[in-house]
């Protein structure tokens, strides 16, 4: 154990270092560098000693005599692995962290916002995309959380141009965790360091305006025998840095320069504008910026939201001309060994780490994805959300954003980056039939687009974490409006026949329209999502069954639906089939014109449910008694037996019998199509003899206060996600 420990302290000998270090005293300001050849030949060096020190410590089942190659991959795996771990070692310990230098804060103090609102929430969210996007940003970022609304959160980070990208990072994890605590629940701020800046703001950015902005001012002043050529010299290079930096065609607005105003004066300035400023916007900023600074001072800044100006008689700024220092000399050859070769040797450790890494992630994560999607894998990869962008859509999956939940888990509203709602569903880990129903909803929906089927945005597969994201429905579900006591306003007769139109539709294209043939056999009231117009939308295909164009029907032994939406094949002897969505919808439009449920209880003796109390009527030619007491004063009475006995059409007890989405559609739309007569309904809980015993039906266990739901029943105590 104690080996690698004497290994490290060895390996970092620092007395013995070949590392060349020049000093260079400006202005009491001191600038420490290395020469890169000088790098690479340290590195060189170390790497030799790594290889070293590790075949001495190989054990001997890892010597070249020994024949077992099982376990000298498996050692060469380990020994790979600890190499990778001491070069980075190596590298990040001669790092100097830098502390960022802070400048100043700018706070509105005007207006704040509450704790846990929704300001809050997004500007959460902004600032967690600032913390992951801080190092494929190339030091400059902008974004905005709930565009087109009054809790809207601009913002936007900015390193100097001149800086490295590891001081950069570590000046804006530092901006970001401080920002906030300088200005606590301030709808508005700015913090700047010398190396950075971070902005946030309720308001559109104005380039034009030069507030808020911070001016900072060295106390020493410019003697008044050389006053006339500083402020001439100054003001030129001021000028010409300006048009410099405006006028880059590079990503970064950035310009420094130094000119010489006496024999013992020099004079550094450095301008930066925001990467979003087109160049004259640049050249407004800083002219603006330039305006503020005082005159004879021997240093000034000006900090505005969209650029900065700085001015120091010593350099402040990180150099881009050649090093002019002294050193060792060293030929071409000795140059071309020292930096081929630890190239050479950091790219062979990078591939065997590469390789044994992706080899063990492979072992973890291949079974997995396989198992749930084979072959459609490849078609999917494109529709994969990761797990960190959904904990930030969905403020870490708080309580607050919890909008349904069900035997397969739960859902929760977020907002994405872009400002698209979504609605993600969390499928229990411990929910076997919630993993058959993920793979179903992304390999189907993924499939299949129409206005009225709800839209799938893509899905996870992280952490042992399964999810699914869907566009954000407002309206919530079906049930809600015709079932719920508690409902804030009653469905219009032309609102519910425009429903019924939609649900037709939508099922006729998965019989007939699309390139699959797709069997819900999970049609109800709660699987209808409404959108801000009330359309609806067929939601839940965890049930779901794709047949082959040329077929009508499938089998299946593993029975799933909920009581009251199952046609008598499909509940007693595992028939599915068009005709069996058909069942469900029937089942649906009789629903929606009474505002009644059809399910009852497994073990209900009372025969007289909706659909006989619904045929009865009709029978009896008094069919307006199952309408809703609500809509009575306002329907259609053509549209209104039209739709009963259409519903009653579908819910006739032979399949055959009843009509294809294709026939039903057009009898919606066209009223002159004259109707057959159906006969008497059948379904599974019509009459006692049609009961199904409990161990036929798959497990119904379910959160809701619904009657006789499905697996993948929701109960909704908001809006449902689309």
């Amino acid at each position: 154990m104690i080996l690698p420990f004497i290994l490290v302290l060895a390996l970092f000998d620092f007395d013995n270092v070949l590392l060349w270090t020049h000093e260079i005293s400006l202005v009491s300001h001191k600038i420490w560098f290395c020469d890169a050849i000088d790098i690479f030949y340290y590195l060189n060096t170390r790497l030799f000693l790594l290889f070293f020190y590790f075949y001495c410590l190989l054990p001997p089942s890892t010597q070249p005599q020994r024949k077992n190659s099982n376990s000298k991959m498996a050692t060469l795996a380990k020994l790979l692995s600890s190499i990778c771990v001491c070069v980075i070692v190596m590298l990040t310990t001669k790092a100097v962290e830098a502390t960022p230098t802070y400048t100043a804060t700018h706070c509105t103090n005007t207006t704040t916002y509450a704790p846990n609102s929704t300001f809050q929430t997004n500007l959460d969210i902004l600032l967690y995309y600032f913390s992951n996007n801080i190092s494929q940003s190339n030091g400059y970022f902008l974004g905005i959380t709930g565009f087109n609304s009054v809790n809207a959160v601009g913002g936007l980070f900015l390193c100097r141009g001149d800086v490295a990208t590891t001081v950069c990072n570590q000046c804006l994890t530092t901006a970001i965790k401080e920002i906030r605590q300088h200005c606590p629940n301030q709808t508005e701020a700015l913090i700047w360091y010398d190396e950075c800046l971070v902005h946030y703001t309720n308001r559109y950015f104005a380039v034009d305006k030069i507030d808020p902005r911070v001016n900072l001012n060295d106390g020493n002043i410019v003697s008044s025998v050389d006053l006339g050529r500083f402020n001439q010299s100054l003001h030129g290079l001021l000028n010409d840095l300006a048009t410099e930096a405006s006028g880059s065609s590079e990503s970064k607005k950035f310009a420094a320069g130094e000119v010489v105003v006496t024999e013992s004066m020099t004079v550094y300035g450095l301008m930066q504008c925001t990467n979003d400023l087109t160049n004259s916007e640049c050249g407004t900023c800083l002219k603006n910026a330039i305006g503020t600074i005082p005159n004879g001072k021997q240093g000034a800044r000006a900090l505005l939201p969209s650029c900065n100006v700085r001015y120091q008689l010593y350099p402040f700024f990180t150099s881009s001309s050649p090093s002019s220092s002294g050193g060792m000399k060293l030929g071409p050859g000795t140059i071309a060994v020292v930096v081929v070769v630890p190239i050479f040797f950091l790219i062979i450790l990078f591939l065997g780490c590469y390789y044994f890494k992706r080899r063990s992630k492979k072992k973890i994560l291949l079974p997995s994805i396989m198992e749930n999607f084979g072959d459609e894998f490849p078609t999917l990869e494109s529709l994969q959300f990761n797990l960190a962008t959904l904990e930030a859509a969905t403020n870490q999956f708080s309580l607050a954003n919890k909008i349904g939940s069900g035997g397969f888990g739960e859902v929760y509203k977020g907002v994405l980056l872009d400002s698209r709602q979504i609605a993600v569903k969390k499928l229990s880990k411990t929910s076997g039939q919630g993993t058959i129903e993920f793979k179903n909803e992304i390999v189907l929906i993924a499939k299949l687009q129409h206005r009225n089927l709800v839209t799938l945005y893509g899905f996870c597969s992280e952490e042992q974490e399964k999810m699914l994201v869907y566009e954000y429905v407002l309206n919530k579900s079906l049930d809600y409006f015709l079932f719920d006591p508690h409902k804030e306003r009653v469905l219009s007769w032309r609102e519910r026949y425009n429903i019924i139109g939609g649900i037709a539709r939508g099922i006729h294209y998965l019989h007939d329209q699309s390139r699959l043939k797709v069997i819900h056999r999970d049609l109800k009231p709660s699987n209808i999502l409404l959108d801000k117009n009330m359309n609806p939308k067929i939601s839940d295909f965890g049930m779901a069954k794709m047949i082959d164009i040329d077929e009508h029907q499938g089998n299946t032994k593993r029975i799933a639906g909920t009581y009251g939406y199952m046609s008598s094949e499909y509940a007693m002897h595992g028939h599915y089939s068009e005709k069996s969505d058909v069942f469900s919808f029937g089942v649906i439009i009789i629903e929606i014109i009474s505002a009644k449920r059809n399910a009852l209880s497994l073990h209900s003796l009372d025969f007289d449910d909706l659909l006989s109390y619904a045929w009865k009527n009709w029978r009896d030619e008094k069919s307006l008694e199952i309408l809703d007491s609500n809509i009575e004063k306002s329907y259609s009475y053509i549209e209104v037996i039209r739709c009963i006995q259409i519903g009653l059409l579908c819910v006739q007890q032979n399949p055959d019998d009843r009509p294809t989405m294709e026939r039903i559609v057009s009898y919606l739309s066209n009223v002159s199509v004259e109707l057959p007569l159906p006969q008497e309904p059948g379904g599974f809980m019509g009459n006692r003899t049609n009961q199904i015993p409990r161990d036929n039906i798959s497990d119904q266990r379910n959160n809701s206060n619904t009657t006789g739901s499905s697996v993948n029943d929701i109960t909704m105590n908001n809006s449902f996600p689309r």
